[in-house]
């Protein structure tokens, strides 16, 4: 298995970047103690989203509101109003069941990209049985789909497996929520006669954390270049795709409470690594043993000492090699990038 794999440190001050049914940042045990946590989905989002930013190439949907969408392109096909509803309705069908609360939804989100939507909608509109058509629509103006994959509950042959391979970001120390309490501040309550109870409109609490964490991702290349992926595009186009996506992956931050908690900063230490056959393997382990902040240096400084040793430690008892490793502290995002993006073809 040809594989790009990143390990990622990243330090971030007082936020929630992603949180759990009551509202609070996740975590997670390992090593015995308490980590806070970021899950591979909130991750996986947050890099799709920034790669539609970044690249024309990244333009998959997932959404459950299928029928305005698939009604839209058959009309745009030459298809009158009723017709495309019930056209609409036989294509969506075959992708997920109908909402039967919600007319305008179906029951699983899909993943599609706007050209598979707009060729179903043409040969449909042309004729084609709706099977028919969907097996043969081009989705590779959604390079996302090949990365991220998806599922598609009613037809298993239209699934795409994901060539990319997140892991859930934990701290890489010990680490514990802590509560804020806050208040908002009513402008009309000014403490004078006529208002005895000035101060706050409304009191709460929330939780919050702050940690340094090791994320990991790793990009299949076999996988994303053979003929149920990427193949079909041309070397620069592939190139392109894949480093829009090592970008996003590495500068991509959660956006929750982004206004209020804004925590958006950049990776302190990313080791970018390719080898031309072998499985994924991470560094989580060289923080099993939660590290602890020496005098005056904080938790980056021996955060990024454990991942090396552990890289290190790797090679030595096991053999795991590598075709070329690329540290960001010593040549940067381009350079790192550069080094990568050799072994795409």
């Amino acid at each position: 298995m040809q594989l790009i794999e990143l390990h990622i440190l990243q330090s971030f001050p007082v936020s929630c970047l992603n949180r759990d049914d009551v509202g609070a940042p996740k975590t997670a045990v390992f090593g015995g103690c308490s980590r806070a946590r970021i899950s591979s989905q909130c991750l996986k989002r947050a890099a799709r989203l920034h790669a539609q930013e970044i690249s024309p190439r990244f333009k998959g949907t997932r959404t459950r509101y299928l029928p305005p969408l698939f009604l839209a392109a058959l009309k745009s096909a030459g298809m009158e109003e009723e017709e495309a509803a019930k056209a609409s309705a036989a294509i969506c069908e075959l992708f997920s069941k109908k909402d039967g609360k919600k007319e305008d939804q179906v029951t699983t989100a899909v993943f599609l990209s706007p050209k598979e939507i707009e060729e179903i909608a043409e040969q449909v509109a042309a004729g084609v049985d709706p099977k028919k058509a969907m097996k043969k629509a081009n989705r590779l103006d959604a390079a996302d789909i090949s990365l991220f994959g998806r599922m598609v509950a009613n037809d298993a042959s239209l699934n795409v497996e994901g060539s990319a391979m997140f892991s859930h970001a934990l701290s890489t120390h010990k680490a514990a929520n802590e509560v804020d309490f806050y208040s908002s501040v009513d402008d009309y309550k000014r403490g004078d006669a006529e208002n005895e109870d000035a101060g706050a409109g409304m009191i709460g609490t929330l939780e919050y954390t702050s940690a340094v964490y090791y994320r990991y991702v790793a990009l299949n290349l076999d996988m994303l270049l053979d003929d149920a992926h990427l193949a079909p595009l041309n070397p620069e186009e592939r190139k392109e795709v894949v480093e829009s996506f090592l970008k996003a992956a590495v500068m991509a931050v959660p956006g929750a409470r982004k206004n209020s908690m804004n925590a958006n900063t950049l990776p302190v230490e990313v080791l970018a690594v390719y080898k031309s056959r072998g499985q994924p393997i991470q560094l989580v382990n060289a923080f099993e043993k939660p590290v602890k902040p020496k005098a005056g240096e904080g938790l980056v400084q021996p955060s990024v000492e454990a991942m090396m040793a552990e890289l290190e430690n790797l090679e030595k008892l096991w053999g795991v090699k590598h075709d070329e490793e690329i540290r960001l502290s010593e040549q940067g995002l381009h350079g790192l990038l550069e080094g990568m993006l050799r072994h795409v073809n």
